[in-house]
């Protein structure tokens, strides 16, 4: 498994939860990581993307919500989520992506807000 993901779970409307992905050194330093999601009966979106280099981009729908981060000691990406929505409730898979290079899926983590 190149990418293990964890941190899904059941939250209230308004609450948090912070996603982790964790990876191997070599991809974790190269490699555009981020979080796309898929809600039922949806196509999957990108929710979330950061570079090695550390440049963001986030969905429309998540901005001021939910910021993504890379912990290098750990070789691990963050997805945090405050205020969250019932619309967020879906199945959240991080991905990690270089030209050139396999694209890597983690196994999904659901999240499931409730209102």
């Amino acid at each position: 498994v190149q990418l293990q993901a964890s941190g899904g779970g059941l939250v209230q409307t308004g609450g948090s939860l912070r996603l982790s992905c964790a990876t191997s050194r070599s991809i974790f330093s190269s490699y555009t990581m981020g979080w796309y999601r898929q809600a039922p009966g949806k196509q999957r979106e990108l929710v979330a993307s950061c570079t090695s280099g550390g440049v963001t981009n986030y969905a429309d729908s998540v901005k001021g919500r939910l910021t993504i981060s890379r912990d290098n000691a750990e070789n691990t990406v963050f997805l945090q989520m405050n205020s969250l929505r019932p619309e967020d409730t879906a199945v959240y898979y991080c991905y990690a992506k270089h030209w050139g290079r396999p694209f890597y899926w983690g196994q999904g983590t659901l999240v499931t807000v409730s209102s």
